[in-house]
This record gives C-alpha cells, structure tokens and sequence, in this order.
C-alpha cells in the first residue's frame, strides 16, 4: 500500500531538502497522469482537489479515484482536500480516508482562524490525518476572483502553529492563484523571519504557476516543502483535448499533458534522492 500520511512526505522532503509536488486533479485522467509522473521519477507527490471543485468533481466520485490511485501507485501517494472551507466536507473527505486536509480560516480574524484550525486538527487526530492552515492573505480565489494580497505577519506565523500544531502552513508571500499579472515578486524576507522558528511544521506555497525556478529553489532553502500545482496542470490538460479525433485519443492526451506538468516541477522541487542513486 503506498497511501501515506502527508506529514511523512514533508519530513523526508524537508530532510532532503527539496518539495514535495502537490497537484490538483479532476479528472481520471489528470490522477493517471500525476501518478505516471511520480511513478517515472521515483518520488512521491501529493493528489489533492480543492473543495471549490467540489461541484464540477463531487468529493463521493473524485475522492475514492485518488485514494485508488494512490494505493496502488508504486510510491508514496498522499491524498489530500485542499482550502476545505466548511467541517462538513472536511469531515467528509476523512471519512472516505484522505490522508490530510486543510482548512483554510484565512479570511478569519486570527483568534478565530487559530480556534477552527484547532479543532479541525483535533477532529483529524482521530483519523490519523495530516492538517494544513493558511495564513495571510494569498492574492486570487481559487476561482480567480481579486483578492486583496496580505503577506502572512511572521510573528503570528509562529504564534499559530504552537498554538494549533499544525503539520503545515501555506503562508502568504505575494503570491497568487491563477495567472500571474507581471511576474510575481515574492517576500523572501518574509520567510526568513519565519525561518526555524516553526518547529516542523513545514510552510506551503499556493499559487505555484508561473513562479520562476529559481523562486522555487529559493523559497524551498527557506521551508516551502509542499508546493501547490494546479493551473499549469488546468491549462495543459484543456490545451491538449483540443481537436482529439475521438474520446479515448482525448484522454489519452489530458493524462499526458497532467504527466508532462508533474514531471517537469517534480523536476524542479527535487527528486527524492535514493531515485537519484
């Protein structure tokens, strides 16, 4: 079985230095093609949907798909709810046996961010599961709608995960969901201030498209062990159905184009290093 809990793969990510690749999917295909990915350069990943795509991929329907995937795969799979909103579907996605969720208080005043996100991770413990928080405020919805952007306050950074013991923490640095307008100019100082003083909590990085290898390599020396991937991944699959002679050549062309966008930021983040040897 090769289901893993997500805290595993960002202690060996962080020991080695390198992220782990998180990767939105919502289809068979782009599942097929993240695990082929993973699969070819030997290091683990993490599936992971998003609650906003919920109605376009209903949790009961997407969710079994990745956990198959992932138990079958032939190297560590986490199965992960990405900016989970509400307990419901949280709960929801632990009893079908994701392996890490995240609620995403945000948006919240900080005492109440700090309350759900503890009891989130009280509700998590039970079933054996990783939790991510957010802090700080990432520029664009998920959905592309205008956000304000708000770089995550470092001294409330370390505040917040003694305070919930969260095993990871998207911290807002510039970044953004979606298209970059311009090129994105992150606040590395920002994360040296956070710089360990977390403990193990691993930092996130959302809004990973268009981010520029060197940024990546950068933001990983400074904790970002969990990078999220999903527009890159979006775009490359409705690119690559274009004019497909039938269904199955379709199908056949998303999953390649989801294994192309895995591959190549698996790439960048860093092969797990006993596949290097």
């Amino acid at each position: 079985m090769s289901l893993i809990n997500m805290k595993e793969l960002l202690a060996e990510a962080r020991a080695q230095n390198r992220a782990v690749g998180a990767f939105s999917v919502s289809s068979m295909e782009m599942i097929c093609g993240v695990v082929r990915a993973a699969e070819a350069l030997d290091t683990p990943v993490i599936l992971q949907v998003a609650q906003v795509r919920l109605p376009h991929s209903p949790l009961h329907v997407i969710g079994p798909a990745m956990l198959a995937a992932a138990r079958n795969a032939q190297v560590p799979v986490a199965v992960h709810l990405d900016h989970g909103m509400t307990e419901d579907c949280i709960r929801k996605a632990l009893d079908i046996g994701f392996t890490s969720v995240m609620f995403d208080g945000s948006r919240l005043p900080m005492e109440e961010n700090i309350a759900r996100t503890r009891e989130i991770a009280r509700l998590a413990a039970r079933y054996g599961a990783s939790v991510e928080a957010e802090i700080g405020v990432v520029g664009k919805t998920e959905t592309g709608a205008a956000l304000t952007a708000q770089c995550a306050d470092p001294e409330e950074a370390v505040r917040f995960v003694a305070e919930t013991g969260v095993d990871a923490l998207a911290v807002a640095i510039g970044n953004a969901h979606g298209v970059y307008e311009g090129t994105p100019e992150l606040r590395f100082d920002v994360l040296e201030r956070m710089q360990g003083r977390c403990g193990d909590t691993a930092f996130v990085l959302h809004g990973g498209t268009g981010i520029s290898d060197e940024d990546f390599r950068r933001a990983i020396s400074l904790g970002m062990h969990k990078i999220n991937i999903a527009t890159a991944s979006f775009m490359a699959v409705h690119q690559a159905a274009q004019g497909a002679k039938d269904y199955f050549d379709m199908s056949a062309r998303m999953a390649g184009a989801a294994e192309a966008v895995a591959r190549q930021h698996i790439g960048i983040f860093g092969i797990r290093k006993e596949a290097a040897t």
